[in-house]
């Protein structure tokens, strides 16, 4: 009889709370945006029995599981992309343009580039569509009115994009950029080289951590970046979701699909974010907003939360709360590093341009969330991505 474990309906993760590379592979799963199922074989003696027989007598994990009935057994990234069928290899090795980056800004700058001809390559890391193709609901995009969720939207941009011809990398680091006379070289994390005449760093940014005791050793198991991609592990769960701006409040609203409870916590006397989102928070029976508390440590016992400890900043108060999980909303930081030691970059680390969206490195240009004095919305991101497209046309066409 064929054991059901090795044909599951979606993708399963048999690992362990300290496994780090139990937690490499959800985050890998989770940036990609790739549904699956997770098993604790600690807490799960059958699962233990199952990564036994499959590994002949060996606990080794993570043990993947594929639908159509393959196992990887402690799998690098590159592994898992391949088999997911992404292309992580360009298929040549020299560009007109090369974008980092597949937000609204670099998929719209790769539409405008390939739509006219010029030979584009974007290379992304994580999920395509970036923060905006984990956002629940884009409702402030002009065209839809009636909003749109952001995988759709992603995809949208993504296939639009490749209908013009440009190529795409998925699952794939960029880890420098130089200067080789007139090219710019881009190195990745697999030790490929591609060379180009402009190269757009459209990076975005990334979710600012608490810095806070306990953080570090709970992110990935309790502690999270993104409810799209993680909300679903609290099914019936009570969370905690940290930040009162509009990313906060539209990620603890998606949070009641799964949650029981979802409370919001503010550093802040007041929250951020826009009334409407307040009103649709205030509206449903399972969500609290508390303001002007600090989270000052995540108490861990093993590798699961047990506490979180919190202080009331009117008071002075120190408080003891508890939750299954803990999501982190407060702000956002450039993904700048590839343009430190190389162009000019502000005292918050974006990456500072000149009108034609070009850096201080002739030939590299940044637009979007990386870029100074960006606005961090999806509709102006997309504007720059057109803007930028046009100006690195016209300095293509200066060079030759």
């Amino acid at each position: 009889m064929t054991d059901s474990r090795l044909t599951p309906e979606t993708i399963t993760l048999y690992g362990t709370g300290w496994c780090q590379d139990c937690k490499r592979s959800k985050q890998f799963f989770g940036e990609q945006r790739v549904s699956y199922h997770y098993v604790d074989i600690d807490n799960d003696a059958e699962a233990m029995t199952f990564v036994e027989k499959t590994n002949k007598g060996s606990r080794s994990i993570p043990t993947i599981v594929f639908p159509d009935g393959t196992v990887l057994v402690e799998p690098s990234n590159a592994q898992l992309a391949e088999k997911l069928g992404m292309q992580t290899r360009a298929r040549r090795t020299f560009y007109d343009a090369i974008i980092i980056g597949s937000g609204p800004t670099g998929l719209t700058a790769a539409t405008y580039l390939a739509r006219e001809g010029v030979d584009a390559l974007v290379i992304e890391k994580a999920g395509l569509g970036g923060q905006a193709g984990i956002t629940q609901t884009l409702d402030n995009f002009p065209g839809f009115d009636e909003g749109i969720p952001g995988a759709e939207f992603a995809a949208r941009l993504t296939r639009q994009a490749q209908r013009f011809g440009a190529e795409i990398l998925q699952a794939q680091d960029v880890v420098s950029i130089d200067q080789d006379g007139q090219y710019l070289c881009v190195h990745t994390a697999d030790g490929s080289e591609y060379g180009a005449k402009a190269v757009l760093l459209a990076s975005g940014a990334r979710y600012r951590r608490l810095g806070i005791p306990g953080e570090d050793d709970l992110i990935g198991s309790n502690v999270h970046f993104c409810a799209t991609c993680d909300g679903a592990f609290y099914k019936g769960k009570k969370v905690l979701v940290v930040g009162g701006g509009n990313s906060g409040f539209e990620e603890g609203l998606f949070l009641t699909r799964f949650a029981s409870q979802v409370d919001i916590v503010e550093f802040l006397p007041q929250v951020k974010a826009s009334k409407i989102l307040q009103e649709k928070v205030a509206e449903q029976k399972n969500m609290s907003v508390t303001v002007n508390h600090a989270v000052k440590e995540l108490r861990a016992n093993g590798n699961q939360l047990d506490a979180v400890l919190v202080e009331d900043r009117a008071t002075g108060e120190h408080k003891e709360w508890h939750y299954d999980g803990v999501f982190v909303f407060v702000g956002f930081s450039p993904n700048s590093d590839l343009a430190k030691g190389k162009a000019e970059v502000d005292q918050w680390g974006s990456v500072v341009t000149d009108g034609t969206l070009m850096t201080s490195v002739p030939g590299l240009f940044a637009a979007g969330d990386v870029r100074a004095g960006s606005t961090k919305q999806a509709a102006s991101a997309a504007g720059e991505g057109a803007t930028v497209a046009l100006m690195m046309r016209q300095y293509l066409q200066k060079v030759g």
